[in-house]
């Protein structure tokens, strides 16, 4: 316990208070373990992306070789679009505002067949400023489960495909 001595003179009597101290040791010992589990959950609920896509900051490719092919989703509000640096492009229409995951999952996997995909785990995802937070995460997801580990979050403006819509 902790003691407070006032002291005081003669015509007050002297007061000594003494503090409680082990509600407040409770409180900071509940909120050093919430800080700790918060700390640690939010490091493992993470995802991590890289910048990628054009205009970024990449190593320089020697001229005599051709550049790599490169593999975009775009997230509108209505649909999703999906593509190829080399000419493959495909329109995913939504239902009833759903997006429609499963076919996103089968033209990934289409693409991750491919022999330009032999070795390859990057893709691109862009969404456009009307679709919500969900989505997007959804699409990480849906290419993550598609075997593409290396997912970059990019600017649509920025994508390696330019989608016609």
């Amino acid at each position: 316990m902790a003691q407070i001595d006032t002291g005081g003179n003669k015509k007050k009597r002297a007061s000594n208070v003494e503090l409680n101290v082990v509600p407040f040791i409770d409180l900071m010992s509940c909120l050093t373990a919430f800080l700790l589990v918060t700390a640690v959950w939010t490091n493992l609920a993470q995802i991590s992306t890289k910048p990628k896509g054009l205009n970024q900051n990449q190593e320089n490719i020697p001229e005599d070789t051709t550049p790599p092919v490169n593999a975009s989703v775009l997230l509108t509000k209505n649909e999703i679009w999906t593509g190829l640096t080399q000419g493959d492009q495909r329109q995913i229409i939504n239902t009833n505002e759903q997006y429609n995951w499963e076919e996103l999952v089968t033209v990934l996997n289409e693409y991750k067949e491919l022999a330009l995909f032999e070795n390859r785990q990057d893709i691109e995802i862009a969404a456009e400023d009307d679709v919500a937070y969900e989505h997007v995460i959804g699409a990480m997801d849906t290419a993550i489960f598609s075997g593409f580990s290396d997912v970059g979050f990019v600017d649509p403006k920025s994508l390696s495909v330019q989608f016609k819509h």
